[in-house]
Protein backbone atom coordinates (compact mmCIF):
# COMPACT_ATOMS: atom_id res chain seq x y z
CA UNK A 1 0.00 0.00 0.00
CA UNK A 2 1.06 3.79 -0.59
CA UNK A 3 2.56 5.28 2.47
CA UNK A 4 0.43 9.22 2.34
CA UNK A 5 1.37 11.70 5.01
CA UNK A 6 -1.96 12.88 6.46
CA UNK A 7 -1.29 16.24 5.01
CA UNK A 8 -1.26 15.49 1.60
CA UNK A 9 -3.87 15.84 -0.86
CA UNK A 10 -4.17 12.86 -3.14
CA UNK A 11 -7.37 13.35 -5.60
CA UNK A 12 -9.76 10.08 -5.08
CA UNK A 13 -9.32 10.07 -8.90
CA UNK A 14 -5.27 9.59 -8.70
CA UNK A 15 -3.57 6.13 -9.18
CA UNK A 16 -0.71 5.38 -7.02
CA UNK A 17 1.48 1.97 -7.42
CA UNK A 18 2.51 -0.22 -4.98
CA UNK A 19 4.82 1.48 -2.40
CA UNK A 20 4.52 5.25 -3.05
CA UNK A 21 5.74 7.02 -0.64
CA UNK A 22 3.71 10.63 -0.24
CA UNK A 23 5.43 13.58 1.57
CA UNK A 24 3.69 16.10 3.57
CA UNK A 25 1.46 18.68 2.01
CA UNK A 26 2.85 17.26 -1.10
CA UNK A 27 -0.38 17.50 -4.14
CA UNK A 28 -1.17 14.81 -7.17
CA UNK A 29 -4.23 15.59 -9.20
CA UNK A 30 -7.46 13.88 -10.29
CA UNK A 31 -5.80 12.52 -13.59
CA UNK A 32 -2.39 11.18 -12.40
CA UNK A 33 -1.14 7.38 -12.18
CA UNK A 34 2.22 7.05 -10.29
CA UNK A 35 3.87 3.58 -10.81
CA UNK A 36 5.51 1.68 -8.14
CA UNK A 37 7.64 3.32 -5.48
CA UNK A 38 7.73 6.85 -6.47
CA UNK A 39 8.56 9.03 -3.67
CA UNK A 40 6.88 12.46 -3.66
CA UNK A 41 8.48 14.47 -0.99
CA UNK A 42 6.92 18.05 1.28
CA UNK A 43 5.08 19.97 -1.00
CA UNK A 44 5.72 18.32 -4.52
CA UNK A 45 3.14 18.77 -7.15
CA UNK A 46 1.89 16.23 -9.63
CA UNK A 47 -1.05 17.58 -11.39
CA UNK A 48 -2.48 17.35 -15.01
CA UNK A 49 -2.88 14.11 -17.19
CA UNK A 50 0.37 12.76 -16.05
CA UNK A 51 1.73 9.32 -15.85
CA UNK A 52 4.53 8.80 -14.12
CA UNK A 53 6.48 4.49 -14.55
CA UNK A 54 8.31 3.01 -11.23
CA UNK A 55 10.37 4.48 -8.95
CA UNK A 56 10.77 8.42 -9.88
CA UNK A 57 11.44 11.03 -7.39
CA UNK A 58 9.62 14.34 -6.92
CA UNK A 59 11.35 16.66 -4.41
CA UNK A 60 10.08 19.94 -2.66
CA UNK A 61 8.34 22.23 -4.94
CA UNK A 62 8.79 20.35 -8.00
CA UNK A 63 5.69 20.67 -10.11
CA UNK A 64 4.73 18.30 -12.85
CA UNK A 65 2.41 17.85 -15.41
CA UNK A 66 1.16 21.55 -15.45
CA UNK A 67 -0.53 23.34 -18.15
CA UNK A 68 1.61 24.71 -21.02
CA UNK A 69 2.49 28.50 -20.85
CA UNK A 70 2.08 28.60 -24.37
CA UNK A 71 -0.29 31.63 -25.08
CA UNK A 72 -1.68 29.51 -28.27
CA UNK A 73 -3.20 26.83 -25.98
CA UNK A 74 -6.86 26.94 -26.64
CA UNK A 75 -8.02 24.44 -24.00
CA UNK A 76 -8.31 20.49 -23.90
CA UNK A 77 -6.74 17.92 -22.55
CA UNK A 78 -3.04 17.33 -23.35
CA UNK A 79 -0.38 15.02 -21.22
CA UNK A 80 2.71 14.41 -19.97
CA UNK A 81 4.29 10.83 -19.94
CA UNK A 82 7.01 10.08 -17.56
CA UNK A 83 9.31 6.91 -17.80
CA UNK A 84 11.39 5.24 -14.57
CA UNK A 85 14.20 6.54 -12.29
CA UNK A 86 13.73 9.79 -12.94
CA UNK A 87 14.69 12.30 -9.71
CA UNK A 88 12.73 15.97 -10.22
CA UNK A 89 15.17 18.00 -7.71
CA UNK A 90 13.85 20.76 -6.07
CA UNK A 91 11.48 23.37 -8.00
CA UNK A 92 11.68 21.34 -10.93
CA UNK A 93 8.77 22.15 -13.71
CA UNK A 94 7.92 20.00 -16.47
CA UNK A 95 4.62 21.01 -18.50
CA UNK A 96 2.21 18.99 -20.58
CA UNK A 97 1.68 19.81 -24.43
CA UNK A 98 -0.03 22.73 -26.26
CA UNK A 99 -2.70 21.36 -28.60
CA UNK A 100 -5.47 18.82 -28.05
CA UNK A 101 -4.00 14.98 -27.38
CA UNK A 102 -0.65 16.58 -27.15
CA UNK A 103 2.75 15.24 -25.07
CA UNK A 104 5.59 15.96 -23.52
CA UNK A 105 7.64 13.28 -23.21
CA UNK A 106 10.23 11.94 -20.59
CA UNK A 107 12.36 8.69 -20.96
CA UNK A 108 14.01 7.16 -18.18
CA UNK A 109 17.25 7.56 -15.82
CA UNK A 110 17.01 11.25 -16.15
CA UNK A 111 18.59 13.22 -13.01
CA UNK A 112 16.79 17.05 -13.65
CA UNK A 113 18.39 19.16 -10.69
CA UNK A 114 16.92 22.40 -9.27
CA UNK A 115 14.65 24.75 -11.11
CA UNK A 116 15.27 23.14 -14.47
CA UNK A 117 12.68 23.64 -16.65
CA UNK A 118 10.96 20.85 -19.52
CA UNK A 119 8.36 23.14 -21.58
CA UNK A 120 5.52 22.00 -23.26
CA UNK A 121 5.80 19.45 -26.32
CA UNK A 122 9.41 18.17 -25.40
CA UNK A 123 10.55 14.73 -25.83
CA UNK A 124 13.37 14.29 -23.62
CA UNK A 125 15.06 10.67 -23.77
CA UNK A 126 16.92 8.48 -21.05
CA UNK A 127 20.02 9.20 -19.28
CA UNK A 128 20.02 12.96 -19.57
CA UNK A 129 21.16 15.48 -16.85
CA UNK A 130 20.21 19.12 -16.72
CA UNK A 131 22.35 20.96 -14.35
CA UNK A 132 20.73 23.49 -12.06
CA UNK A 133 18.79 26.81 -13.91
CA UNK A 134 18.94 24.63 -17.41
CA UNK A 135 15.98 25.57 -19.43
CA UNK A 136 14.43 23.66 -22.76
CA UNK A 137 11.65 25.74 -24.08
CA UNK A 138 8.66 24.04 -26.37
CA UNK A 139 9.24 21.42 -28.93
CA UNK A 140 12.80 20.85 -28.15
CA UNK A 141 14.23 17.29 -28.87
CA UNK A 142 17.13 15.99 -26.49
CA UNK A 143 18.37 12.58 -27.17
CA UNK A 144 20.06 10.49 -25.14
CA UNK A 145 22.79 10.49 -22.88
CA UNK A 146 22.73 14.33 -23.35
CA UNK A 147 24.20 17.29 -20.13
CA UNK A 148 23.12 20.38 -20.07
CA UNK A 149 25.20 22.94 -18.04
CA UNK A 150 23.76 25.17 -15.16
CA UNK A 151 21.77 28.16 -16.97
CA UNK A 152 22.29 26.64 -20.21
CA UNK A 153 18.90 27.80 -22.32
CA UNK A 154 17.84 26.15 -25.37
CA UNK A 155 15.13 27.87 -28.01
CA UNK A 156 12.19 26.16 -29.27
CA UNK A 157 12.81 23.66 -32.03
CA UNK A 158 15.87 22.79 -31.19
CA UNK A 159 17.52 18.94 -31.19
CA UNK A 160 20.28 17.95 -28.91
CA UNK A 161 22.24 14.98 -30.11
CA UNK A 162 22.54 12.30 -28.37
CA UNK A 163 26.13 12.25 -25.68
CA UNK A 164 26.43 16.02 -26.62
CA UNK A 165 27.48 18.22 -23.95
CA UNK A 166 26.15 22.02 -23.49
CA UNK A 167 27.96 24.12 -21.18
CA UNK A 168 27.09 26.11 -18.52
CA UNK A 169 24.89 29.90 -19.60
CA UNK A 170 24.82 29.07 -23.13
CA UNK A 171 22.87 30.41 -25.23
CA UNK A 172 21.42 27.63 -27.79
CA UNK A 173 19.53 28.93 -31.16
CA UNK A 174 20.72 25.96 -33.87
CA UNK A 175 20.53 21.89 -33.63
CA UNK A 176 23.41 20.72 -31.37
CA UNK A 177 25.35 18.14 -33.35
CA UNK A 178 25.55 14.13 -31.25
CA UNK A 179 28.95 13.29 -29.49
CA UNK A 180 29.96 17.05 -29.28
CA UNK A 181 30.49 19.87 -27.00
CA UNK A 182 29.12 22.82 -27.06
CA UNK A 183 29.45 26.38 -25.23
CA UNK A 184 29.22 30.24 -25.44
CA UNK A 185 26.62 32.75 -26.13
CA UNK A 186 25.64 32.42 -28.65
CA UNK A 187 26.78 28.75 -28.31
CA UNK A 188 30.20 27.36 -30.56
CA UNK A 189 30.90 23.42 -31.30
CA UNK A 190 33.93 23.65 -29.66
CA UNK A 191 35.47 19.77 -29.64
CA UNK A 192 34.33 16.27 -29.49
CA UNK A 193 32.53 15.27 -26.52
CA UNK A 194 35.89 13.42 -25.50
CA UNK A 195 34.74 12.39 -21.66
CA UNK A 196 31.79 11.96 -21.90
CA UNK A 197 32.44 9.15 -24.96
CA UNK A 198 35.07 7.62 -22.93
CA UNK A 199 32.72 7.57 -20.03
CA UNK A 200 29.90 6.35 -22.33
CA UNK A 201 32.31 2.99 -23.24
CA UNK A 202 33.07 4.18 -26.80
CA UNK A 203 36.01 2.81 -28.13
CA UNK A 204 39.02 4.82 -29.25
CA UNK A 205 38.33 4.17 -33.21
CA UNK A 206 34.87 5.78 -32.61
CA UNK A 207 36.03 8.71 -30.99
CA UNK A 208 39.06 9.09 -33.30
CA UNK A 209 36.84 9.08 -36.02
CA UNK A 210 34.60 11.39 -34.63
CA UNK A 211 37.60 13.60 -34.44
CA UNK A 212 37.89 13.90 -38.15
CA UNK A 213 34.21 14.24 -38.77
CA UNK A 214 34.33 17.50 -36.16
CA UNK A 215 37.06 19.09 -38.08
CA UNK A 216 35.30 18.09 -41.52
CA UNK A 217 31.94 19.92 -40.30
CA UNK A 218 32.85 22.50 -38.19
CA UNK A 219 36.59 23.17 -39.14
CA UNK A 220 37.31 23.73 -42.56
CA UNK A 221 34.51 26.45 -43.57
CA UNK A 222 32.20 24.15 -45.12
CA UNK A 223 28.39 24.14 -45.66
CA UNK A 224 26.55 21.44 -44.01
CA UNK A 225 25.64 19.94 -47.24
CA UNK A 226 28.84 19.62 -48.55
CA UNK A 227 30.33 18.35 -45.17
CA UNK A 228 28.17 15.60 -45.73
CA UNK A 229 29.29 14.90 -48.65
CA UNK A 230 32.57 15.03 -47.83
CA UNK A 231 32.67 12.98 -44.69
CA UNK A 232 30.38 10.50 -47.16
CA UNK A 233 32.99 10.21 -49.31
CA UNK A 234 36.47 10.45 -47.14
CA UNK A 235 35.73 8.40 -43.61
CA UNK A 236 34.33 5.32 -42.48
CA UNK A 237 30.81 5.34 -41.93
CA UNK A 238 31.00 3.84 -38.26
CA UNK A 239 27.82 3.74 -36.49
CA UNK A 240 28.50 7.37 -34.73
CA UNK A 241 29.29 9.04 -37.68
CA UNK A 242 26.25 7.80 -39.60
CA UNK A 243 24.35 9.10 -36.54
CA UNK A 244 25.73 12.55 -36.75
CA UNK A 245 25.57 12.57 -40.16
CA UNK A 246 21.82 11.94 -40.68
CA UNK A 247 20.84 13.98 -38.01
CA UNK A 248 22.71 16.91 -39.44
CA UNK A 249 20.69 16.11 -42.71
CA UNK A 250 17.54 16.44 -40.88
CA UNK A 251 18.32 19.82 -38.74
CA UNK A 252 15.42 22.25 -40.00
CA UNK A 253 17.37 25.08 -37.90
CA UNK A 254 20.88 24.80 -38.84
CA UNK A 255 23.62 22.89 -36.59
CA UNK A 256 25.26 25.09 -33.76
CA UNK A 257 29.31 25.79 -35.55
Amino acid sequence: MPDIHPTAIIHPGAILGEGCVVGPYAVVGPHVMLGPRCRLHAHAIVDGHTVMGSDNEVFPFACIGGKTQDLKYKGGVTFVEIGDHNVFRECCTVHAGTAEGAFTRVGSHNNFLATTHIAHDCQVGSHVIMSNFAAIAGHVVVEDHAVLGGMAAIHQFVRIGRYSMVGGCSKVVQDIPPFMMVDGNPAETRFVNKVGLERGGFSEDAIAMLTKAYKVFFRLGLTTANAIERAEAELEMTPELRHLVEFARASQRGLTK
